[in-house]
């Protein structure tokens, strides 16, 4: 996949280009039913498929009483967007100048100037341009006007519900993340290096490695089953996300154990897969409780674990997952 990074270097030429625009926050079923539609039309004119998105997210530019935490970091969504067989990612840097080019002068300079798009798949509730002027009406009538052809999608779902990215940020704040997987395509993930903690984990024969994560999004505190992976290799653990009310403290941490592991972690990158919440953060009365409560998750992860099926978005591309 070729990625460009600015409007400038837009290459000139690209053949027959299909496009999509939108933020793509979490690159989800309905994002990635799109790409693939993208791609089918690009194909049928032996094409180039392109997807266009922003960086940083607009509302974390322009005033809006809206504040999201995003789903992914900027790197899992472009190694998402590459996994969907997309042939062309444009990002464009977002700023407050970029803001204020009027929705025509965006079609005009970008996506015929620069692009020179021949068709634009859209989602049908997708807005552009300054104060989000410009809607699918306006690219449909500018369409006619500049020689491209606009499709609007209908909502994208699955028995009844819409693929959402602020429903899915919904569940995974509220902990809801088995109910994901069938909005998002996978198992929701995050990234994170190893540092060192107070090392009671240990001490109550529990080792945990403190993750600390760049990720906006993190599930609600509690106790989940997860899948951890360590370069190429992947292990069953428990992970806590709180602020280990036992002990009286107040920072917010990831901790997670690994089962069947025995090398050390520290200053190395995981990968935590979310695969079911056991329960909330509690309270115990002294370490032994805590350590009671500790073991007798760990026999609920294995179990839980040892049905679970990962889908990871990344290596599932074969599968369509994306």
């Amino acid at each position: 996949m070729i990625v460009v990074r600015s409007i400038d270097e837009i290459p000139a030429g690209i053949p027959s280009p299909v496009a999509t625009i939108g933020n793509f926050d979490g690159v989800h079923l309905g994002h990635r039913e799109i790409f693939r539609r993208v791609r089918s039309a690009a194909a049928d004119l032996n094409g180039t498929s392109v997807v266009i998105t922003f960086e940083p997210h607009p509302l974390t530019v322009v005033p809006s009483t809206r504040q999201i935490s995003l789903i992914t970091t900027a790197t899992e969504k472009e190694a998402l967007i590459e996994a969907a067989g997309i042939d062309c990612l444009v990002i464009i840097p977002f700023t407050r100048e970029f803001a204020r080019r009027s929705a025509r002068e965006f079609v005009d300079e970008v996506l015929v100037g620069r692009i020179g798009v021949r068709r634009i798949i859209i989602g049908y509730d997708y807005a552009f341009g300054r104060n989000r002027e410009g809607g699918t009406a306006l690219l449909t009538e500018l369409g006619r006007e500049l020689g491209f052809e606009v499709e609007v999608l209908t909502p994208i779902g699955e028995s009844g519900h819409v693929f959402s990215s602020s429903e899915i940020r919904r569940m995974v704040r509220e902990g809801e993340v088995n109910s994901v997987v069938p909005l998002l395509g996978r198992h929701f993930s995050l990234g994170g290096r190893v540092v060192h903690g107070h090392h009671r984990g240990k001490v109550l024969g529990f080792p945990t490695a403190n993750v600390v994560s760049d990720h906006e999004l993190i599930p609600a505190d509690g106790v989940y089953a997860v899948k951890v992976r360590v370069d190429a290799a992947l292990f069953d653990g428990a992970c806590n996300i709180g602020t280990k009310p036992t002990f009286g403290e107040e920072a917010r941490t990831i901790e997670v154990f690994l089962f069947d592991y025995d090398g050390v972690l520290y200053d190395r990158d995981l990968r935590i897969f979310f695969i079911e919440r056991l329960r909330g953060e509690t309270a115990y009365p002294d370490a032994e409780a805590l350590r009671c409560a500790i073991a007798s998750d760990v026999v609920r992860c294995r179990e839980i674990l040892g049905a679970a099926v990962l889908r990871d978005g990344i290596l599932n591309r074969d599968r369509g997952l994306a």
